[in-house]
């Protein structure tokens, strides 16, 4: 079995570990583009555009289903990639978790990159699934950017101006970008001090995951715990940065022995 993410850049480890960790033999294509990021100031043309490239490259390397482990693709993007490749090739889009966080009702604040923060899109699962929630956007300028380049002091300075900006007594944080999912820890000791005491972070990538393997469930074949880098198409390594967070380490340990 064999599946491909695509992402601006390293966001796409959150989905493509927990993948890795609910199917331990499984090929992954991780395509990406990091040197176009930052994406969220850019258009929804340009992104498209991006995104199609990051989908064209994966394609090529015939996997069984496409993981769009972006948000801001998944806005912009996800019905002309669908368009183009499905039913060939089965898209999976990433969707910020509004619906099972609202569930929980309280306080609900949803942590998003600058374009995806009032969107239509995002407005659309507020209003659709927020239910009686109280839920806050939260933009957080500069924080995927710092993730990407595993910057210490950019990452602490991003998340603090957000935390600084999410609602006293917040009972549940939304982590509407696939790149802030690999420094959850962090963002939950930045909000704890004025948060609900029971805080809940919720994140996309086990959904996601989960949701990939059942597109592909009837495949009976095995794969071989490969794990194939593309940069803008061309085949790479994983950047440094991957290994500042666990996700990142955990695709590069050696695969379990059969």
């Amino acid at each position: 079995m064999k599946i491909a993410l695509m992402d601006s850049g390293i966001g796409l480890l959150a989905a493509a570990a927990a993948l890795r960790k609910l199917r331990p033999d499984v090929d992954l294509v991780l395509s990406s583009n990091p040197a176009s990021m930052p994406w969220g100031p850019r258009t929804p043309e340009e992104v498209t555009e991006l995104a199609l490239g990051c989908c064209r490259a994966a394609a090529a390397y015939e996997p069984d289903a496409l993981v769009v482990a972006c948000n801001t693709a998944s806005v912009h993007a996800l019905a002309t990639l669908r368009a183009e490749l499905e039913p060939g090739l089965p898209v999976i889009g990433t969707v910020p978790a509004i619906k099972p966080a609202a569930a929980l009702g309280g306080r609900v604040a949803i942590w998003a990159t600058p374009i995806t923060t009032g969107s239509a899109y995002q407005r659309g699962l507020i209003r659709d699934f927020g239910g009686t929630a109280d839920v806050t956007e939260v933009a957080c300028p500069g924080l995927a950017d710092a993730v990407e380049h595993g910057d210490d002091d950019a990452i602490t300075a991003a998340i603090a101006d957000a935390a600084a900006r999410t609602p006293v007594g917040t009972d549940v944080i939304v982590l509407g970008c696939t790149h802030y999912e690999l420094v959850e820890d962090r963002i939950r000791a930045a909000v704890a001090p004025t948060a609900s005491p029971g805080l809940t972070l919720y994140g996309s990538a086990d959904a996601v995951a989960a949701q990939a393997l059942r597109r592909v469930a009837d495949l009976t074949r095995t794969g071989s715990a490969t794990t194939t880098v593309l940069h803008a198409g061309i085949p790479a390594a994983l950047p440094s940065a991957a290994t500042h967070y666990p996700q990142g380490e955990a695709l590069l340990a050696p695969a379990p022995i059969a």
